[in-house]
């Protein structure tokens, strides 16, 4: 029997609520060894923007075939961020990955869940932010081993993209990915975009693109794309937030390509 005491007082809410996400709710599903994406994506989300994540489980080393042994989880993990509340868009965040399982089939698996919502992943986005840019010439600077990057090049030029050049740091795990230093992503970037590219792709949710991205396009005097940016712009065009977005790219600046 519960002590007598002061009897609980209901307390009127004079302001209206303030929900979290008001400018748009982000479902990120992001790799069980992903050390990057999620404080990336937040870093250059407008205000009044969230992200929330699940993950999927994953295999290293950083292979097609450990890639496409991912798909059987996407579903589950989809459907573990905020079930039962609303979410604007969901996102997949792996970028070797989405061309391995084909854009398509992600957004099947994320649709299971989720119907009906905006649906993105990395490659889907690069796409749309290569049109919103106009860009058919791009340098490509990936972290993958030269197997990873034979796929993911032939995927791009299936797609009508021509490959200037392209260089990795041939890195097969996660955790190498995401500890290569900035500053060497700018001094590789640098040295990789030739005169003929009309911009460098930077590929790998893993790497820290965004932190140097602006340096890089001042070095360059063009545009530079990486899978984060390209990601939550996407995304973000989506669902219709046309909020600025400073400092990670002139990307920002564009509209969703008819």
């Amino acid at each position: 029997m519960l002590a007598a005491g002061p009897a609980c007082e209901v307390l009127p809410l004079h302001l209206p609520p303030e929900p979290i996400g008001a400018r748009g709710r982000i479902g990120l599903v992001g790799l069980a060894t992903d050390l990057n994406s999620e404080s990336d994506l937040r870093r250059m989300a407008p205000a009044g923007v969230e992200i929330f994540t699940n993950r999927v489980a994953n295999a290293n080393p950083v292979t097609m075939a450990n890639h496409r042994a991912m798909a059987g989880d996407v579903t589950r993990a989809a459907a573990g961020i905020l079930p039962g509340l609303h979410l604007d868009a969901m996102i997949y965040g792996f970028t070797s990955v989405a061309v391995a399982i084909g854009e398509n089939e992600i957004s099947r698996l994320m649709h299971a869940a989720r119907p009906g919502i905006p649906c993105t992943n990395p490659i889907t986005a690069v796409l749309a932010a290569l049109r919103a840019l106009d860009a058919r010439r791009i340098a490509l600077l990936t972290p993958y081993t030269r197997r990873v990057n034979d796929e993911l090049a032939a995927f791009l030029t299936g797609r009508g993209v021509t490959i200037t050049r392209l260089a990795g740091f041939d890195l097969d795990s996660d955790e190498t990915m995401t500890a290569v230093a900035p500053a060497a992503i700018l001094e590789a970037g640098l040295a990789l975009c030739d005169p003929s590219a009309d911009l460098l792709f930077v590929s790998c949710t893993a790497l820290r693109t965004s932190v140097v991205l602006a340096a890089l396009e001042e070095g360059l005097g063009k545009p530079v794309i990486a899978s984060n940016p390209a990601l939550l712009w996407h995304a973000l065009r989506l669902i219709g937030n046309i909020d600025p977005v400073a400092g990670f790219g002139r990307l920002f600046d564009q509209p969703l390509p008819a």
